[in-house]
């Protein structure tokens, strides 16, 4: 984790921001005649919380500022999410990671939605810092299973590749697969792993996958590598799919997993798979008891 840092880049950042509002964009009134534009660091600091002394240490780069108190400093100077994110990079924080936000998600898989639907032979699935899905298109239920069949509790990128029983019977020479997105977790979910999601979804497989409970336990971490993995969603019917990953811009906690055809007779079964004129391997009880 980086070290929070004081800096002249975030005073500088956090000052041209100040300058740029106005009494009237949080709800003051301009009584006296303003020798510079903007808000005085006098109301920036009354309306975060803090000190004069202190906010002017800080845009000076003379003072750090922990995570919450920086947060009030941006909700002060009216800053979007974007700029949130580049001041705690500024400040030497990682991408702030809070509670699920059920709308945040909603606006998010909403965006990204058209996107996963315009690879109609790619399997893609979008998923949260938490790896928990919000979104997917047609191949990604043809060739894994429908998630919407699996409870929203258990709706996560961890617990399907490690516990779904059909994704396993598909996917050839899963486990390095698997271990590699439970290190890329590991790697980018910075404090979601304390979070009590991390903690529920953990359990989850604790209790439908205990023999594997080595993996969560390890601590060790990897980006998620591009690779090509063998699929076989009906005997016989082999195909080479290529794993891809990015960030939305809107969201970057947030994933997207693409899996592309590697071939044009690839992409032709996937294309049979998704229209349904080819069959994949029948549903099979999940390994969660009862």
């Amino acid at each position: 984790m980086s070290t929070p840092h004081a800096g002249p880049e975030l005073g500088a950042f956090l000052r041209a921001h100040r300058e740029l509002l106005k009494p009237a964009d949080v709800g003051l009134t301009a009584t006296a005649r303003r020798r510079t534009p903007g808000l005085r660091r006098e109301e920036v600091a009354s309306l975060s919380g803090v000190g004069l002394a202190w906010y002017t240490w800080l845009e000076q780069g003379r003072v750090t500022a922990s995570r919450q108190v920086l947060e009030a400093v941006a909700r002060a100077l009216r800053l979007d999410a974007a700029g949130l994110r580049h001041a705690m990079r500024l400040a030497g924080y990682h991408e702030p990671v809070g509670p699920a936000d059920e709308e945040g998600h909603g606006e998010l898989a909403a965006a990204v939605q058209p996107v996963l639907d315009s690879w109609p032979t790619s399997p893609a699935v979008l998923v949260d810092q938490y790896f928990d899905l919000l979104g997917w298109n047609a191949s990604w239920g043809a060739l894994w299973g429908a998630p919407e069949a699996v409870p929203a509790e258990r709706r996560n990128l961890m617990w399907l590749i490690a516990a779904d029983r059909r994704l396993r019977a598909v996917l050839h020479d899963w486990e390095p697969l698997a271990m590699n997105v439970f290190q890329h977790f590991r790697a980018q979910a910075g404090p979601a792993l304390a979070d009590a999601r991390t903690s529920e979804v953990y359990r989850h497989l604790g209790e439908d996958v205990p023999e594997l409970s080595h993996w969560w336990g390890c601590h060790s971490v990897a980006e998620l590598t591009a690779r090509t993995v063998t699929v076989e969603p009906r005997t016989g019917q082999r195909m080479q799919l290529s794993l891809s990953s990015f960030h939305p811009v809107d969201d970057p906690s947030a994933l997207v997993l693409l899996f592309t055809p590697c071939s044009a007779e690839d992409r032709s079964r996937m294309a049979a798979l998704s229209d349904g004129t080819l069959r994949a391997v029948p549903a099979t009880p999940d390994l969660r008891a009862g």
